[in-house]
């Protein structure tokens, strides 16, 4: 890969032309139209989202001369480059002098149009330090998937998007990584993360490619269209809506996708399922409510789901004293499987460390975590229970 260092470029010059586009498709151009900003394997514009504290320091360093890092571009073709490294920063001052957002300076906040005369110079005039690389396509995206872009490293997903860039990932970005898209606020009941960062589009791809997104990006690569991820995704979602009425925090994050292939052919009703839900949220002794979907799903077996409090410390050993007390007064084993048992520990005292505490009346036909439900068996007996 070729590099060669230019250092007559301006501010100027790089915002001749700029568009931004606040659909935040592909399309941020500069240098008259020369330099595209966001090639279809770069991330969206990312600055602006911890409320544009990040866009607002790359104007203040320009105007305290303050070095804000080497940039490069690709050399497509005698009139054409892109942006490898730079894109944040490079968005971030052609918003500004675009009027897109204010900075602070001593008269509070300023837009570039409002700026003094002398300020607004200093900025044009700036002199960037901007590397153009010419390469190979596989050369210049491994080289650019060695990079951090201004100190915010890419996420795998990013990553993915620059390794199997073309009309796919165009368009799987445009419909999933748009955080215009009206649908966000009902996917981000499920989702985790925002569209900014690929979450969506990550999410949409782990579900569809069931877990393999590598190989499907690659298998998908050259496609016109993404139906079948846009089907699939929506059949989750629309899945998921249907069964549970009632949206909670918890749904956000989990594996919605891997839930739908073991459950969608079974039938529920939505009424039902969200009476047992409200109840299981009303339950003081489950300690992970992100498991109740799941536990419902599955028809309210899997206990391990809801990770049931369990008896603590003090309770266990009030109840294995007195039920100890009262077994060597009978002459037979603490532990009641055993005591009424035909073999050699019919008549055995356990020891606390070798019996474990259990619900007499099970928790899951409303048996509650308390010591007046607890009893002590010895672990082959809890054991024994705890499979049937």
């Amino acid at each position: 890969m070729k590099t060669i260092l230019k250092t007559d470029i301006t501010v100027k010059d790089i915002c001749e032309g700029f568009v931004y586009n606040e659909l935040e498709g592909k399309g941020l151009f500069g240098l008259s139209g020369k330099l595209t900003i966001q090639p279809e394997y770069q991330r969206n514009y990312i600055y602006a989202s911890d409320g544009g504290k990040r866009e607002m320091a790359v104007i203040e360093s320009l105007l305290k001369d303050y070095p804000i890092g080497l940039i490069y571009f690709n050399k497509v073709s005698e009139n054409n480059l892109e942006v490898l490294d730079g894109q944040q920063r490079i968005t971030s001052v052609g918003r500004f002098v675009t009027d897109k957002f204010a900075i602070k300076d001593e008269n509070g906040m300023q837009y570039f149009g409002g700026m003094a005369k002398d300020k607004k110079a200093k900025i044009l005039e700036t002199k960037l330090l901007i590397y153009e690389c010419e390469g190979t396509e596989s050369q210049i995206k491994e080289w650019f998937k060695t990079i951090n872009i201004a100190g915010v490293p890419l996420v795998s997903q990013e990553l993915l998007n620059a390794i199997y860039s073309g009309p796919f990932v165009t368009l799987g970005k445009e419909e999933f990584s748009n955080s215009q898209n009206a649908n966000i606020q009902k996917w981000s009941a499920y989702v985790k993360g925002s569209a900014n960062r690929q979450a969506f589009f990550e999410r949409a791809l782990d579900w569809a490619s069931k877990g393999n997104i590598d190989d499907y990006m690659s298998i998908h690569r050259h496609d016109k269209n993404i139906n079948e991820l846009k089907k699939y995704f929506n059949s989750v979602i629309d899945w998921v809506s249907g069964v549970f009425i009632d949206v909670e925090s918890e749904m956000r994050g989990l594996e919605w996708g891997r839930m739908y292939e073991q459950y969608h052919k079974k039938a529920y009703n939505p009424a039902k399922v969200s009476a047992e839900a409200q109840k299981l949220y009303g339950d003081p002794y489950i300690k992970n409510r992100k498991g109740i979907f799941e536990y419902i799903l599955g028809g309210s077996i899997d206990t391990k789901l809801l990770e049931v409090r369990v008896f603590d410390d003090a309770t266990k050993k009030a109840v294995y004293a007195a039920q100890t007390a009262k077994a060597k007064k009978k002459g037979k084993s603490n532990c009641p499987h055993c005591a009424i048992g035909h073999d050699a520990n019919k008549e055995k005292i356990w020891s606390l460390s070798d019996m474990d505490a259990d619900h007499v009346a099970a928790w899951s036909k409303g048996g509650a975590t308390s010591a007046k439900n607890c009893q002590m068996l010895c672990k082959t007996h809890n054991r024994a229970k705890g499979n049937r």
